[in-house]
Order: structure tokens, then sequence, then C-alpha cells
């Protein structure tokens, strides 16, 4: 009775009745109600805070903003209370030019979104975009992986196969460092994922059997191989028909510090030998597309090469 009695005496004044009608349509800010009733800050603040207190409305922080919508916790008989409050004052002329001046008001937003796209149109993946990184891109689209066997060749550490492994059936990191390997199965087990196993092996030589998996991924270890063409063979072999490669290394590149700094045996590749190699391992649907370019010198690029076992 007592709570009733309080909404009845919230809704008894006119502005605070105006700013429901508003909240009921879309979450507003303090400024954006300014701007739609034409009233000074505090007066629209005093009336927030007592329909706040009355529990009707609730409160959002955003940054240095705070954003005003109706309680979503209220119970029915006091929701019924508040919209037929508003539905009886809607169609008063005051009321109506709230309610355009709020369709003023949400089109003004989305005009500001719109402008900045437009503006960044065609620079978007070279302008800085919070949030939007290719290592929060590559989680989003590593939880697309459906309930397969995949081979992570020249795996290190595996953190691809870390992430590939939430969600495929099974995955083999192979790598040529026992140290590496122990890392790996390390990391493996404190992350409880059971179906991540890692082999000491040369992507030259994997040892898996044939027709094993159903994803190979080459992912800047080509570049370390003795017998590049060796590698992509064996990626064949260990692929079921229907398989698919997927390498990414560097295009070719004459950062000769490389070999000292990375331990690379080839500066990169060409399009074309990447092509190549694919092809004569008996891969179709080939495909070679220059993916990434460092904005710093030596402005390495990245090849991704792509193709499927018939």
């Amino acid at each position: 009775m007592n709570q009733s009695w309080d909404i009845l005496k919230a809704l008894s004044d006119p502005t605070r009745l105006r700013l429901l009608s508003l909240l009921q349509r879309e979450e507003l800010s303090v400024a954006e109600l300014q701007e739609v009733l034409g009233m000074a800050q505090s007066r629209i603040s005093s009336q927030l805070a007592l329909l706040r207190k009355a529990g009707l409305v609730s409160d959002r922080r955003d940054g240095k903003k705070a954003f005003y919508s109706p309680r979503a916790d209220l119970p029915p008989r006091s929701l019924a209370l508040v919209r037929s409050a508003v539905e009886s004052v809607a169609a008063l002329p005051m009321v109506e030019s709230d309610r355009e001046n709020l369709d003023r008001i949400l089109q003004k937003r989305r005009r500001v979104s719109e402008q900045y796209f437009n503006l960044i149109a065609g620079r978007l993946g070279r302008k800085h975009c919070p949030g939007r990184s290719w290592e929060a891109i590559g989680h989003l689209a590593l939880r697309l992986v459906p309930a397969i066997a995949v081979a992570d060749l020249g795996a290190g550490e595996g953190l691809i196969s870390q992430l590939l492994a939430r969600r495929a059936r099974q995955v083999w990191c192979i790598d040529n460092s026992p140290r590496m390997v122990e890392v790996g199965t390390e990391l493996a087990k404190k992350n409880g994922l059971h179906n991540l196993e890692y082999r000491l092996g040369d992507i030259e030589q994997v040892p898996l059997p044939d027709g094993t998996v159903d994803l190979a991924i080459l992912s800047q270890a080509l570049h370390h191989a003795q017998h590049p063409q060796r590698a992509v063979d064996e990626a064949f072999r260990i692929l079921r028909p229907g398989g698919q490669l997927l390498l990414l290394d560097l295009n070719e590149h004459r950062f000769e510090k490389a070999r000292e700094l990375y331990a690379d045996v080839w500066l990169g590749f060409k399009e074309g030998s990447l092509h190549g190699f694919l092809k004569h391992a008996g891969f179709t649907k080939v495909e070679v597309t220059a993916v990434s370019r460092e904005a710093a010198p030596p402005h390495f690029e990245t090849l991704l090469a792509t193709g499927v076992k018939a």
C-alpha cells in the first residue's frame, strides 16, 4: 500500500510524468532529456532523483554520463499504475511535442555514428578503433571452429592450438623443440584441454598417420623448414580427403638479420612459390593472398595460402 501511495505521489507531477513517458521509449542521458524538454539540468536531475527514490527508474553510469531507464523489476501492480498514468497524458500537445523532440534526438544519435563511419569508409583497417585488434578478431573467428581434428605444424607453444582446442574434437601440436613441447603440454594441462596433444617432430616428417586430420595449419613455420616442399607434402599426406591446409607465412623480403634474430632459413616466399608448393603437393582450389603488412620497417608482409585435398 505504501509503495503504491509513493508511486501515485511521484506521478502527480507533470515533469516527472513527462520524464517517464520519454524513458519508456528510450534510455536517455540527462543532457538528452534537457534537449528534449528544454529544462535546466538541475530541475531534471532533481526530478529523476525523486523517481529513483520512488523505485520507478534506474540509472546506469557510462564514463561521465548517467543514463536513465524504467526500473526493469517493477512489480506488476506498480507497472500498471505507471502505464495508466503515461497513457492518460499521451495525447496532450506537450507530450506529443516531447515525442517529436525525442525522435529528433535519436536521429541525431544515428547521424553522429553514420557521419563517423562515412568519414573513415575505406580506411577502417588503417585507423585505430578501440577494441578492434587482430587478437580479439582471432578469438571471435576461432569460436567458429567445428568439431574437427586439427594438426598445428611447427606450433611452438601452440597459442593457436590452445584456442582451437576449445572447439575442435582433437588438436595435435607438432614441434621440433623439446622445450616448446614441454611448455605447451604444461599449458594444455593447466587449461584442462584434454583434447590437445603435443608431439615432438619435424614438419618435414610429421609423426601422424595418413589421413588423420581435417585441417592442417602451417603458421609462420614454413620459412624455418629446410625443404618447404616436403613440409607441404606432409601436410597433404596427413589430411583426409576434403581436408584443408591453411598456410600463413612471410612474403619474400630482404631483411637478412631475420636469419640471426629469428633463426629463419628462408627470407619469406613469393606468392608464386607458395602457389607452386601447394599445387605440386596435390592441393586443389589453391589461393594465395596478402593479408597484412606491418607499418614499421622492414614492413613484413604476410601471405595466406589455402588449398583443399580433393
